[in-house]
């Protein structure tokens, strides 16, 4: 492989953990071949993937240094491009690509100017070396539009097809012009996000478009939630499909319980929820916290969980020794 980093190079010492999500979840010799390519890396552990048929798309969670875990990403988009064909995909999800959004997030010991510097160096690969263009997004954003993935993404992978080649589309790395299966590539640098979906019982899509439309921020509803009404084909299912974009400020219980009101208000109930990849331990917590109702001294769940206590403990000794 061209450019190999890894092994060697990483630009810092802390942990990286890259989420990239591909164009591709009926096919599981596809998707376990992007995963090779991510194994095939020294220096990268993957912690988790996962595949949707009626949202057609897969989601990788794999953390390392940063060198690592760049090459990781790299060896992940070159296999999905050559087993992805754009012009045969169909599915639920927004997509610009077979490789369609690889975001870095910092974890211990890593910036998010470090993510964004690696979001640059992988941006530049991925177009000299395999002729598709990338756009930069999040922290990584050339422009100030370009923060919003939802603004690259307009139109979708056949929008962009027409309108790539206007000044005001051109990608940040690579020509104005689609790759010819893989199509374009949003690469970029962010904070932790929880991609959450509710299941309504009814097969009335028009539900879920309405409420996608209370619960988003862009229309007036919660902060930092994106969401999309879509329907499971597969299930006959109608989804409320969302990204939580700051589960400390809007955490995940608020969101459950505005669309099961709005559900609520149409005569229709919701049939359970799904967490999409990983979160952070955090996310999770609050929602058990806001339930159990507890009072007093040591009102936060975590408080309560001997492997937190203990985790939180043994990594300050960790900390201490190194320093």
């Amino acid at each position: 492989m061209p450019g190999d980093m890894s092994g060697s190079g990483d630009m810092s010492g802390g942990l990286v953990e890259c989420v990239p999500n591909f164009s591709e979840g009926r096919r599981r010799a596809v998707v376990e071949q992007i995963v090779a390519a991510v194994n095939s890396v020294d220096g990268v552990k993957l912690l988790d993937y996962s595949m949707d048929a009626d949202h057609n798309r897969s989601v990788l969670t794999f953390v390392g240094g940063a060198g690592a875990v760049c090459e990781a990403a790299f060896r992940a988009v070159a296999t999905a491009a050559r087993l992805i064909n754009m012009e045969e995909h169909t599915g639920e999800h927004p997509r610009i690509g077979a490789a369609d959004v690889v975001p870095f997030v910092p974890l211990c010991g890593t910036t998010m100017q470090e993510c964004v510097e690696i979001a640059r160096e992988l941006g530049k690969r991925v177009a000299g070396e395999l002729g598709i263009p990338v756009y930069l997004y999040g922290e990584a954003a050339t422009r100030p539009e370009r923060k919003n993935l939802a603004n690259i993404r307009r139109g979708q992978y056949e929008g962009l097809k027409r309108s790539i080649a206007s000044p005001e589309r051109w990608p940040d790395f690579g020509a104005p012009r689609l790759h010819p299966t893989a199509g374009a590539t949003a690469i970029g640098a962010r904070d932790f996000l929880v991609a959450y979906n509710i299941n309504l019982a009814t097969s009335d899509v028009s539900i879920a478009k309405k409420i996608a439309k209370r619960v988003r921020e862009k229309d007036g509803g919660l902060k930092h939630v994106r969401a999309l009404g879509v329907m499971l084909h597969n299930r006959q299912v109608a989804q409320v499909t969302m990204n939580l974009l700051n589960f400390r400020e809007t955490p995940v219980h608020e969101v459950f319980n505005l669309v099961k009101a709005e559900a609520e208000r149409y005569g229709v109930s919701v049939t359970g929820s799904e967490i999409i990849g990983l979160v952070p331990l955090d996310a999770l917590l609050d929602v058990a916290s806001y339930y159990l109702g507890l009072e007093g001294r040591g009102s936060r769940v975590r408080d309560h969980i001997l492997e937190a206590r203990l985790w939180d403990n043994v990594s300050q000794d960790i900390i201490s020794q190194d320093t």
